[in-house]
């Protein structure tokens, strides 16, 4: 029998209300010091991602090296973790080890989740062996579609255990899901599962992360903390490009979930293009002038 018994009725989400609120967040104004300080916060939460068919160890090694020192004018904490395919995790494990970063892989045949529940688990084991930290799972969109939420609870937390001590980030594909309250289901039977983390998208889809499907999967979090105690990780990935972007889901986040989700233990970006946009801002900060993002790597 499914362990899907045990996850509650989900509510209904009111579409409107909640864009409404979602724009909200994004009225906000942020000057100065506390500019700076949130933009620092930004880059710590960021998951530095490279996973393109022709991603090599060279490409990874400078990607670490980036995530280690983003920028060289100034100092600037380094990124929470660097994302890449589960074949070049020793590479990442190798350049990242002491460092404190994360060495995170997509899993369970990402983007599309289309192999047996066995492959998938088998790379999960493979990743963790290799020396992954976390793992990036999607859920089998098609079964979740199709009402088959069992299947895609057991996938869960089949894929939970085949972690061990890595955690899990579950990855909704929201953009596929279409409506809200496929989200809000989505993202209570990932908490019910097992999930340290849910996660919006894998980036490969349009629509990616947008405020209101975020507000939707923090207030499942929300919910599940105040009845359990048990805090769970947000992260939005896809979409977000720019400083400003990225400082209206951290206003958000702590208007939503409080101060103790302001951490990278518990909301991540998963943004590659933002990072470059994040230090010229702060560069602006620092000279008073802009400065052009060649003068950052692209890493």
């Amino acid at each position: 029998m499914s362990g899907i018994e045990s996850v509650r009725p989900s509510p209904t989400v009111d579409r409107v209300a909640t864009d409404a609120r979602a724009a909200a967040f994004t009225t906000r104004s942020i000057k100065k010091e506390a500019k700076r300080s949130g933009l620092e916060l930004v880059i710590s939460m960021m998951d530095l991602t490279t996973l393109e068919g022709a991603d090599t160890p060279g490409r990874v090694r400078e990607l670490c090296a980036k995530a280690k020192q983003p920028m060289v004018q100034a100092p600037c904490p380094p990124v929470a973790a660097v994302c890449v395919y589960p074949t070049l995790v020793p590479v990442a494990r190798q350049e990242l080890s002491g460092t404190g970063i994360q060495v995170a892989a997509v899993a369970t045949y990402f983007p599309s989740g289309q192999a047996t529940l066995q492959e998938r688990l088998d790379e999960v084991r493979r990743a963790v062996e290799a020396g992954a930290d976390e793992i990036d799972m999607v859920i089998s969109r098609g079964a979740y579609l199709r009402g088959d939420l069992g299947f895609v609870y057991d996938e869960i937390a089949s894929t939970r255990e085949a972690c061990g001590e890595a955690h899990l980030k579950v990855i909704l594909e929201t953009g596929e899901l279409q409506t809200y309250d496929r989200v809000r289901r989505a993202s209570d039977i990932a908490i019910a599962a097992g999930a340290h983390f849910i996660k919006t998208s894998t980036g490969k889809v349009s629509p990616a992360a947008t405020m209101p499907v975020t507000l939707v999967m923090l207030e499942a979090i929300r919910d599940h903390y105040l009845r359990t105690g048990e805090k769970i990780g947000m992260k939005p990935a896809g979409g977000i490009r720019t400083a400003k972007q990225a400082l209206h889901y951290l206003v958000m986040v702590k208007e939503t979930l409080g101060d103790a989700w302001l951490t990278p233990d518990l909301f991540r970006f998963g943004a590659s293009s933002l990072l470059n946009d994040v230090l010229m801002q702060l560069e602006k900060l620092r000279t008073g002038h802009y400065q052009s993002a060649r003068y950052f790597s692209l890493g």
